[in-house]
């Protein structure tokens, strides 16, 4: 840098190579904010995909479920329970009606029990503790014709309240 004296003042220059390598700086500063806030837009322009299982699904033969048991095999990948109670098969849906929590079936206690607010469940889904306004939802089941595996459906929803779990959609008949 070169100095120079004026009016008693000394006052330092910045010489030609001081000031294109700080502006240098500056533009490469502005373009990688630039390039940082295009690329951040652009995420905008994909739409977030949310990938779930299917509705309709097969998760059986009729003789795969023991009478009196909640078999937990599909509430992972399904979200649903498949009970065998009282000569009757039906699928029940994994959500709490409190506030949508996924219960879990205590086989000691014989009750299903979600952990967010204590609402529990005897085995056929009806409501007995806690603050759940209703009963467990039920999904459609049936025995597909061709192959005689069970065949559930969970886009179909039968609610006791409305004396829909009596339909013939919402069970299977077991001997």
């Amino acid at each position: 840098m070169a100095e120079e004296t004026t009016k008693g003042k000394t006052v330092e220059k910045v010489s030609r190579r001081g000031f294109f390598s700080w502006a240098t700086m500056a533009w490469i500063g502005f373009t990688a904010a630039i390039g940082g806030c295009v690329t951040a837009w652009n995420r905008f322009l994909y739409p977030n995909v949310l990938y779930e299982p299917p509705m309709s699904f097969r998760v059986g033969l009729p003789e795969d479920f023991s009478p009196g048991v909640v078999d937990e095999r599909f509430k992972e990948s399904n979200g649903i329970w498949v009970v065998n109670n009282n000569g009757k098969l039906y699928a029940l849906i994994a959500i709490c009606t409190h506030l949508g929590c996924p219960p879990n079936w205590l086989e000691a206690q014989n009750k299903f029990k979600c952990p967010c607010h204590g609402s529990g469940y005897y085995k056929d889904g009806v409501n007995f503790e806690g603050p759940t306004p209703r009963p467990l939802e039920r999904a459609k089941i049936f025995v597909d014709s061709e192959d005689g595996q069970i065949v559930i459906d969970k886009s179909q929803k039968y609610q006791w309240e409305l004396g829909q779990w009596e339909d013939p959609e919402s069970f299977i008949q077991v001997g």
